[in-house]
């Protein structure tokens, strides 16, 4: 595995190294020593699959509130989709900046979230599916979210000419009043 950190402390984007021949390739996709040696949270307790029918079908912004925060390992394993993370970390010199990439099957790359992180993302073609690895099992009293389009996020969310965002996420509040709602990020 090659883990390269993104411009957001503790977030990574993790490439496959593959082992080639004529049948194909093998590739780790998770290991437990190097995302300690990385300083990740190395716990998968569960894991979930997002299928998406439409593109431009949008997610998020979400997060588990402290105590009951999560670290995933997001992956595109079918499709294609534009990924974001916010670094939600109070006192940190990155707090409420954001990393977008695209993530696809055919590329594999995976993008690790921290604990304290919003996380999202908006499909890119039909039948888009996205796996996760979480460090902790979901707990839906600590679950939060941020609206998608909040401008002082000023994240850049691909044109999409029938985005598809639920009345749930659409009615998620801008960050501001999240923080001075809930205060435990």
């Amino acid at each position: 595995m090659i883990f390269r950190e993104t411009e957001l402390a503790g977030a990574f984007v993790i490439e496959l190294e593959r082992l080639e021949d004529d049948r194909g390739f093998f590739a780790r996709t998770w290991c437990e020593a190097e995302a300690r040696a990385h300083g990740l949270v190395p716990d998968v307790v569960q894991c979930s699959l997002s299928f998406n029918r439409r593109a431009g079908t949008l997610r998020g912004l979400h997060w588990q509130a402290v105590p009951h925060a999560e670290a995933k390992l997001v992956r595109c394993s079918r499709g294609a989709i534009f990924d974001v993370i916010v670094d939600l970390r109070r006192g940190s010199p990155t707090f409420a900046r954001h990393v977008a990439l695209e993530l696809t099957a055919e590329s594999r790359t995976m993008l690790y979230v921290p604990p304290s992180f919003a996380h999202g993302f908006q499909t890119l073609e039909d039948g888009t599916e996205v796996f996760y690895q979480m460090s902790a099992a979901f707990h839906g009293p600590s679950a939060r979210g941020v609206v998608w389009d909040d401008p002082t996020l000023a994240i850049p969310w691909p044109a999409a000419g029938n985005r598809i965002v639920s009345e749930r996420d659409r009615a998620l509040p801008r960050l501001a009043e999240a923080l001075v709602r809930d205060g435990d990020v």
